[in-house]
């Protein structure tokens, strides 16, 4: 649910509330659609009628400032409790209507959340599912910020307002095409990626940082011949054949299903597993549709241990 959409929110504090999520008039302007001059003049006004500035521009960045904290804390407050009753409202018809908003990163859009949006509407054909495609911790900060009922994300630390109701470690490895060296290997080593062209995720994903790591505690030298910040392109390389991808096998689940790539795992002990993690708002905030679907990935993750 979108409180602004609805008419709950005002225009001053939605726009207040973007600008302060992303720093910036102009990205905020872009995300909605709108003129610069306009987001900028409905601040000023803001202000002048608080009698205090809300931002600070600090290297082509606007901070908050105190009040500007003051008045965002309150703001989330309020969007929290106007969500909070309109889920409960929902809830008066069980699970026949109600909307529930999913933040996830890349990899998990290319598989596992299709597969659970099939099996969820098949149940509940009349619940709406949100879905938001995020970096990492920006998938966190989702339900930490009451934007998102829930999250599926890789590696981050969870604020004490969120709860991890699943999660499943599952190991790094190389996608590999089927007749390739890699392909009949049951699982390989760092040394055995010696003088390989490798193609990294960049520092905007969990993937990259945990691949840079494993690979400066080894003594192999990284040769990286491409860094990207898109799942689907790095997916799309090592299926011509282009380069060594490190993943999980989490977004290749039709590749490996078509037989197009092979998953084989990385058992080394310089290189750490990675955990996807089920992310929630406390149970105080949270519909019954959303629990149900919650429930649904909860069972979807337990799935990838076996």
């Amino acid at each position: 649910m979108d409180p602004y959409r609805l008419g709950l929110v005002a225009t001053r504090i939605h726009y207040f509330q973007l600008v302060a999520r992303l720093g910036s008039i102009r990205q905020a302007a872009l995300a909605l659609n709108a003129a610069p001059s306009s987001i900028s003049r409905v601040i000023k006004q803001l202000e002048d009628e608080l009698g205090t500035p809300l931002f600070e521009r600090i290297r082509q960045r606007l901070k908050l400032t105190s009040a500007g904290e003051l008045m965002l804390y309150h703001a989330r407050v309020s969007t929290a409790e106007l969500n909070r009753a309109w889920s409960e409202i929902n809830d008066l018809h069980g699970l026949h209507r109600g909307t529930v908003s999913v933040a996830v990163i890349e990899s998990v859009a290319r598989g596992l959340m299709p597969k659970a949006l099939s099996d969820f509407w098949a149940k509940h054909p009349e619940i709406t599912v949100d879905v938001k495609v995020m970096g990492s911790q920006q998938v966190c900060d989702a339900v930490a910020e009451g934007d998102c009922d829930l999250a599926l994300t890789f590696d981050v630390r969870i604020p004490r307002n969120v709860r991890r109701i699943a999660s499943v470690t599952l190991p790094l490895g190389v996608l590999a095409l089927p007749g390739s060296r890699f392909a009949g290997r049951k699982e390989l080593r760092l040394f055995d990626l010696a003088g390989e062209r490798v193609i990294m995720s960049d520092a905007s994903l969990m993937l990259g940082n945990s691949v840079e790591e494993a690979f400066s505690r080894s003594l192999v030298e990284l040769n990286r011949r491409s860094r990207t910040n898109s799942i689907g392109l790095m997916v799309d390389m090592a299926k011509r054949g282009l380069g060594t991808v490190l993943q999980t096998r989490v977004g290749i689940e039709q590749e490996m299903a078509e037989g197009a790539l092979m998953f084989v795992p990385l058992r080394d002990p310089k290189i750490n597993p990675r955990r996807l993690m089920l992310l929630s708002r406390s149970a105080k905030e949270i519909s019954d549709a959303a629990t149900a679907f919650g429930t649904l990935l909860a069972q979807a993750i337990d799935g990838l241990q076996r």
